[in-house]
């Protein structure tokens, strides 16, 4: 089990990490740092001279980053209790300190100094926006469907955890070398995966049954970023904004159910490049490597998943007609017989607020649904039912329209669980179980904005039919506030290489006076996808090369000669 509480002594040569014990009588141990070269040790209990230096109480302990002026710990100081299933507590992180290893910066430049101010700025602003969870007995990582398929021997945490949501494993991974390559020096007590997403667990009543009802949304690290910065696959078959969404109800008795459901960007090469216009130009990239790629995803998905019910939602008119017609002939080529594709075409098929004829897509792929099941487990472990195949629904950014869809099929799932657990009688629906109905229908609204402002800065369009059932003058309004936002984000705020918000305004000013080129010129800083790569590892921190922030201005007769060229 991870140390849920810990003090941490601060002194001029070390960093110990003490565990709180309840228990006096069991063996104590302490991680040490060493402040001089870095080096990490599991050590007898501190002396006793430690206990009248500088000392912090902490919850966890993120990982080591290194940055200009060396290692720097992150460290758990704030956490807020989401709720509690099968027994297990579950927490989102609400605070952190990042805290520099090496005392001394006289060997840095004043560049290298104010770089480090940045790095860390995009830390805690990555690492504040609330986006992260974490259990401390429990695999938040997994589903219960992939965890009861794990051997019976009892592993730590962060061995269990499912690598495509293990978010802090670059930054753990000092910790992880030594348990493995040490046995003599363990840390796996000390290891705590967090994962990002969204968790929302509610207990509630339903015709008089207790259960616990909640939502578990996995965001995978691999291809993380921000609209329009991250779009389509990569050489490696891994997606932008792929998400694993798991709904679960726990009954008071200990029966568990568990169904899950994928979203994740259509994969192939393709981009939108921001460029002020409301609806950038979509380009599907004609890449060599866009077959191979396109099967190492589906490859991963069917190993992981087993049969793929995959439904597209994009327009079959309009500038998002090219990338559909590409991701059907990319299925056909590939052939696959355990692939379903289903493109439903949702604005024209809801046009003039139909809603209610998301029910043509249910009847499509019924047969898909009923053979695919769900998974159950009773109170003793027992695996009862498997769920057969996922469904992996996107629309152009896997968030507006796909969150509608998925959850309307969480309700159809839904009441097939309570029908078997004896919650609902044959041919009861959900929405006759009033209190719990309203408690979907928001917990899955939820999810829509957390999801949503993770990748495109607002919350979600539509979210007045997922919490109410039918779409609303007022849910219509909130939907152009969002996008009016989302615009300016994506066009203004989504780039890289600069932090001064004045010159994000100056920036702004010259867009006005037509100089549409110059974001192709002098990309603005998007702090969280930076962010998002420093944390993960795929930007590293080298001291001897030129700092990524600085940059050549160009003389203002170069820009007005750019700007006639490209307008």
């Amino acid at each position: 089990m991870v140390y849920s509480s810990l003090n941490l002594y601060i002194s001029s040569e070390t960093f110990t990490f003490e565990p709180v014990y309840q228990n006096p009588s069991v063996r104590r141990e302490t991680l040490v740092i060493n402040r001089i070269d870095g080096s990490l040790n599991l050590n007898a209990p501190p002396a006793p001279t430690l206990r009248q230096e500088e000392v912090i109480s902490i919850h966890g302990l993120l990982g080591v980053i290194k940055l200009n002026a060396g290692d720097h710990i992150v460290v758990i100081t704030g956490r807020e209790r989401i709720g509690k299933i099968s027994g297990h507590e579950v927490y989102k992180l609400t605070g952190h300190k990042t805290i520099p290893v090496q005392r001394s910066r006289l060997h840095l430049s004043e560049q290298q100094i104010q770089d480090d101010v940045n790095y860390v700025f995009m830390l805690d602003t990555l690492l504040g926006a609330g986006y992260f969870y974490f259990s401390y007995t429990f695999d938040l990582t997994n589903s219960a469907q992939r965890t009861s398929k794990q051997a019976a021997k009892e592993r730590p945490l962060w061995a269990t955890a499912d690598e495509r949501f293990f978010w802090n494993r670059y930054m753990q991974r000092r910790l992880i070398e030594m348990s493995t390559s040490r046995p003599d020096h363990d840390l796996s007590n000390f290891i705590l995966p967090i994962m990002c997403g969204f968790i929302e667990l509610k207990d509630i009543s339903v015709n008089n049954r207790r259960l616990t009802f909640g939502l578990i949304t996995r965001r995978s690290h691999h291809r993380a970023g921000t609209r329009y910065h991250s779009r389509g696959v990569d050489d490696n078959g891994n997606v932008s904004n792929y998400v694993e969404t798991e709904q679960i109800v726990v009954t008071e008795a200990g029966d568990k159910t568990s169904y899950v459901q994928t979203r994740g960007s259509i994969p192939l090469y393709w981009k939108q490049t921001a460029n002020i216009r409301y609806q950038p130009k979509l380009e599907v990239v004609p890449d060599p490597k866009t077959a191979a790629s396109f099967k190492k995803h589906f490859d991963e998905q069917l190993r992981l998943y087993n049969r793929q019910i995959v439904v597209n939602l994009i327009n079959k008119k309009g500038y998002e007609h090219p990338l559909g017609i590409a991701f059907a002939s990319a299925i056909q080529r590939l052939n696959e017989p355990r692939i379903r594709y289903v493109h439903f075409d949702f604005h024209h098929e809801c046009r003039n607020m139909r809603w209610d004829r998301i029910s043509v897509l249910l009847e499509d792929i019924r047969p898909e649904l009923e053979a695919q099941g769900y998974f159950k487990q009773d109170a003793k472990g027992a695996v009862l039912k498997q769920q057969d195949s996922v469904v992996r629904t996107n629309c152009m950014d896997c968030l507006d329209r796909t969150n509608v869809v998925q959850s309307v099929l969480a309700r159809n799932s839904l009441k097939q669980q309570f029908v078997e657990l004896g919650i609902l009688p044959p041919g009861g629906k959900v929405e006759d179980a009033v209190e719990f109905e309203r408690v979907f229908k928001h917990i899955w609204a939820d999810n829509a904005d957390e999801v949503s402002r993770q990748y495109s800065g607002t919350g979600a369009l539509k979210t007045d039919f997922t919490r109410g059932g039918k779409r609303t003058r007022a849910g219509a309004l909130q939907d152009f506030r969002n996008s009016a936002v989302r615009y300016f984000k994506n066009n203004f705020l989504d780039g890289s290489r600069q932090v001064c918000i004045c010159r994000v305004w100056w920036r702004f000013v010259r867009f006005v006076s037509d100089c549409r080129c110059f974001l192709h010129m002098h990309p603005l800083w998007n702090v969280l996808q930076d962010a998002f790569n420093l944390m993960l590892g795929v930007y590293e921190v080298n001291p001897t090369v030129v700092s990524p922030f600085l940059q050549q201005e160009r003389p203002i007769r170069y820009l007005v000669v750019w700007a006639f060229l490209s307008c």
